[in-house]
């Protein structure tokens, strides 16, 4: 049997890039209560009059928060302008590739809007050649070409002390998946945008009663490249009741936006130890959810009682289950969150958890007004 060939190949998430107020404080955030480290640093000390970026990775993750000192250029207008519109929130999600120059064509070719075309950064590390496209909302998809370059980033930058201590043990290893939300009626719009102009497969479909509560309800399809190494799952709103969570993450982020992003661990009990003991919040599960949870998922590496303890979410599907945490939003503006992952053998999403999931983050929307 004659393989497909990859059309639009991709090496995985190269970092998720979020325009923030104050970066400076936001590293400390992160490296504070998600175990991150800074790895590098562009701002006025090396040339970069305009922004401060500071780079934070946790095994294959990475994390790029970007503010700006004074806005000259379009760019910079552009960054300013999105926090101001939307608070602190992702710009970019940054796909490395092993051409960008190939991959930028063939997007184009197919109907994506080209922002940058292919070009080409150096320094002593050598080339990296970077090219953008536009999806959802004001989020960008940065083409990350770096198999000629080793510094600590992109050119341009420098390696930089960590801000805190390293923890003994890495919180989470990778990005499992980027979650959109976009309007009503959009959703299948950008599938098909994915399919195209990207050579993403739908991967799974949540409709109806799959995501409902008695109050609001969404739907969400989940396109992926080829090696399953980029999965991006895409939500809209649907009839309900009352305000659902896309909804209302659409009215206070003023737009479509990446809702969430889940990151996969090895030992979820540890990470949600240590990341609640440095002050973050996470959503709680209802004392209920766990009566029966053990009739459906089975065992789990994780004891019942512990999963009770930390309110950590389980699901099991044909080729395994999973174990799963939400946070509370992490700014003020009820939008960006984030996951906690443990795969064990599923690929799923936590299909049987929605219900209890959705009614948890109604519980704190109520808590705000905004149900």
């Amino acid at each position: 049997m004659t393989q497909t060939p990859d059309t639009f190949p991709v090496k995985g998430m190269d970092a998720v890039v979020f325009a923030v107020g104050n970066a400076k404080q936001a590293a400390h955030y992160y490296s504070t209560a998600f175990g991150m480290r800074l790895v590098a640093y562009a701002g006025p000390e090396n040339g970069s009059r305009e922004t401060a970026s500071y780079v934070l990775e946790s095994g294959g993750a990475r994390f790029v928060f970007t503010s700006v000192i004074t806005a000259v250029s379009d760019h910079g207008r552009f960054l300013a302008e999105h926090v101001a519109a939307h608070g602190d929130g992702v710009v970019d999600l940054a796909i490395e590739v092993p051409d960008a120059r190939a991959a930028y064509a063939y997007a184009v070719e197919h109907g994506a809007t080209g922002l940058t075309e292919p070009y080409e950064l150096k320094d002593d590390n050598g080339t990296v050649v970077l090219a953008a496209i536009a999806t959802y909302g004001e989020t960008r998809h940065t083409l990350v070409e770096r198999t000629g370059y080793d510094g600590p980033y992109l050119p341009g930058f420098v390696a930089a002390e960590p801000i805190v201590a390293p923890v003994e043990r890495r919180f989470f290893q990778a990005i499992d998946h980027c979650v959109g939300n976009v309007e009503l009626g959009r959703m299948d719009e950008w599938v098909t945008f994915y399919n195209q102009v990207m050579g993403f497969t739908n991967m799974k479909e949540f409709v109806g009663d799959d995501i409902a509560t008695e109050y609001s309800a969404l739907m969400s399809k989940v396109v992926a490249d080829g090696t399953r190494k980029v999965k991006f799952p895409l939500n809209e709103p649907a009839a309900g009741k009352r305000k659902s969570q896309i909804d209302e993450y659409l009215e206070f982020y003023g737009g479509p936006g990446v809702q969430h992003i889940a990151l996969a661990t090895n030992d979820i009990v540890a990470s949600v130890r240590a990341m609640r003991a440095a002050g973050l919040e996470f959503l709680d599960a209802p004392d209920s959810y766990y009566d029966t949870l053990g009739e459906w998922v089975g065992d789990t590496r994780v004891p019942l009682e512990t999963l009770r303890e930390l309110k950590i979410l389980a699901d099991r599907d044909e080729d395994g289950y999973l174990l799963q945490i939400f946070t509370k939003p992490v700014q003020d503006r009820p939008t960006v969150f984030f996951e906690m992952i443990e795969r064990h053998g599923s690929l799923g999403f936590g299909k049987g958890n929605f219900k209890a999931l959705f009614e948890a983050i109604e519980r704190e929307q109520e808590r705000r007004g905004n149900l």
